[in-house]
């Protein structure tokens, strides 16, 4: 049964729940109802997940996976969808077209670099959930548009506090 569960609904995202992980334990199960025809047992559960979903404010650990001129993206060992806005870079921010990364220089003058694959630790400013319900075919045009896909989850976080950004910055 634990396993049909993980199966269903472990690495998925439920709308304004969050990221499933694994099962945690099963609170009761049902006597098994066999079908008629077909055979399949059916066994109503109630159980606990583990699941993702940081709260507002929220201080945690990821590493820079990339970086654009509007933002960097973030991500932890389980979960790529963290993005931190350009606005939400300490002042002083810029981006670096040759390097392509955020560079940060304080009012000292001293330049800090936001590397990619460096450790850092970011705020959670808000969450952005984006329906994945189904779109139907898509039309065959002459001038075909891409569809963009959205992840289903997405953290919006913030860097521009003191003791956030490159941990190496802080230690």
């Amino acid at each position: 049964m634990e396993d049909n569960i993980n199966l269903k609904y472990a690495n998925k995202v439920i709308q304004k729940i969050g990221l499933c992980i694994c099962f945690y334990d099963l609170l009761s199960a049902s006597e098994g109802l066999i079908g008629h025809g077909d055979g399949l047992v059916n066994v109503n559960v109630e159980f606990r997940i583990v699941v993702f979903r940081p709260f507002k404010f929220e201080i945690m650990t990821g590493r820079i996976s990339s970086s654009i001129e509007s933002g960097i993206r973030v991500r932890t060992h389980f979960f790529d969808e963290i993005f931190v806005p350009a606005r939400m870079l300490p002042e002083g921010s810029h981006f670096d077209h040759n390097e392509q990364v955020f560079v940060w220089r304080t009012e000292e003058g001293t330049e800090l670099f936001f590397d990619n694959q460096e450790t850092v630790r970011f705020q959670v400013d808000s969450e952005q959930w984006n329906d994945q319900a189904p779109l139907g075919p898509e039309k065959q045009d002459d001038n075909e548009e891409t569809r963009v896909i959205e992840a289903p989850y997405k953290i919006i976080a913030s860097m521009e506090n003191v003791g956030l950004g490159p941990c190496l910055w802080w230690d």
